[in-house]
């Protein structure tokens, strides 16, 4: 479990919201792409696999709202796969990267965070579409929210504290590869309440 945002004793702290947030380990797996039928017509396709990451979280909070609630809550993800692209001098890893802010977050409850890697883009790096879940080296993340003092780290490699994996020279940062939020896949509408809601981008 990751700590941040130790609660305060001073006594200019009385009275202001602070906030613990408490994420496990992430976790990932395949997800074949889901057949959402309709009225549309049938069509024959082979489902392929995506890969998806998730991060239980709970926040605890002093001088919390009457509401329960916080209004933002920010994740900043990150991803790394081997690199298997054939490229000649191309790094041994390629990291993804990806920002995602919520709203509507809630105090003492469980919830979830999420992000996506595409097929198309999981066969283009591995050479292979049933590859999503053994292609992974590593994932971690970093969240920050309203009231916490500090932000709080997590990973699939264990401490993340100091200076963590994703800032290693090993790492070849790219946007050719995006990581993708829940809303930006075809699992938008699908285990709706098990995430928290995703702020929708401003006009």
């Amino acid at each position: 479990t990751v700590f941040c945002g130790l609660f305060a004793l001073s006594p200019q702290a009385f009275g202001q919201l602070q906030v613990k947030i408490n994420a496990e380990d992430p976790k990932f797996d395949s997800l074949p792409s889901p057949d959402l039928g309709g009225n549309t017509g049938q069509k024959n396709f082979k489902p392929k696999d995506w890969l998806e990451v998730e991060v239980k979280v709970k926040l605890d909070a002093r001088n919390a709202p009457k509401d329960k609630h916080i209004d933002r809550l920010t994740v900043k993800w990150y991803v790394a796969i081997e690199n298997k692209t054939g490229e000649k001098g191309a790094p041994k890893y390629l990291l993804m990267e990806k920002q995602i802010t919520h709203v509507n977050v809630p105090i003492d409850e469980d919830f979830y965070l999420s992000c996506y890697l595409s097929p198309a883009t999981l066969y283009r790096i591995t050479g292979s579409s049933r590859a999503a879940k053994s292609s992974v080296t590593a994932v971690g993340g970093e969240i920050t929210c309203d009231g916490a003092v500090k932000p709080a780290r997590f990973s699939s490699r264990g401490d993340a504290s100091g200076n963590p994996w994703w800032n290693s020279a090993a790492m070849q940062r790219t946007t050719k590869f995006p990581l993708l939020s829940k809303r930006e896949t075809p699992f938008h509408m699908l285990w709706w309440d098990r995430y928290l809601e995703i702020q929708p981008e401003r006009q």
